[in-house]
């Protein structure tokens, strides 16, 4: 894992004017450290994060700083409109005690109900909420989805691969992925159609109670 390179936050530094600087904004804080106001280079803060997630550790080198440390990205924060990140705290661990983290989830294979029944696959849940230490903190977790052949199949918590050293904090029976059958469009196209005809009709039909004889002629 490459190493994120960080210094230290001039307080007079505002986190607007880091940002059109190209720098993030960030606060370490965590075991055997006090709470430090920080900044990275945002372009290399991306880089790591599409690599680590938020369940993997991360070598943190503070500038000026004589060691590394491990550390989890622990919140991000996004801005409203443009989904930028604009702010992240990065959380050190005690490396012999357990930790929770929401690991996602990567669906892989094909699903035979999806391909030759021309079903729908429907994914439950993207992530789950796993406990372990953190260095066996897992980056994500595949999910077979070959095992979907018809539409009565389910894939459950249980039956996901999970390492012996990590506990899933959810229940074991919870789904995790389905497929659905083809909708019959015919019949939900063809219903509303119907249905406005029927009303038309009985507007009609009221038109023609209420409506006065002379106007009929007319």
């Amino acid at each position: 894992m490459s190493v994120l390179v960080a210094k230290i936050r001039d307080k007079k530094e505002t986190p607007s004017a880091l940002r059109k600087k190209g720098f993030l904004p960030i606060v370490l804080y965590g075991v055997g450290t006090e709470n430090l106001s920080l900044k990275v280079d945002l372009k290399e803060f991306k880089k790591i994060y599409q690599k680590a997630g938020e369940s993997s550790l991360i070598p943190l080198q503070i500038e000026g700083g004589k060691e590394e440390s491990l550390i989890l990205i622990h919140d991000i924060q996004h801005h409203p409109l443009t989904d930028e990140i604009i702010h992240v705290d990065l959380y050190k661990p005690n490396l012999k005690k357990e930790t929770e983290a929401a690991v996602p989830l990567e669906f892989i294979g094909e699903s035979p109900a999806v391909k030759n029944l021309e079903g729908t696959l429907v994914k439950n849940i993207q992530e789950i909420e796993v406990k372990a230490l953190p260095q066996n903190l897992p980056h994500e977790i595949k999910v077979n989805i070959e095992k979907l052949e018809t539409f009565e199949d389910n894939i459950l918590i249980k039956d996901l691969d999970i390492p012996k050293e990590v506990e899933v904090l959810k229940e074991e029976n919870e789904i995790v992925a389905s497929v659905t059958p083809p909708a019959k469009v015919d019949e939900e196209l063809e219903k509303p159609i119907e249905e406005k005809v029927e009303e038309v009709e009985k507007v009609e039909e009221k038109k023609e109670e209420v409506e006065p004889e002379g106007d009929k002629e007319k």
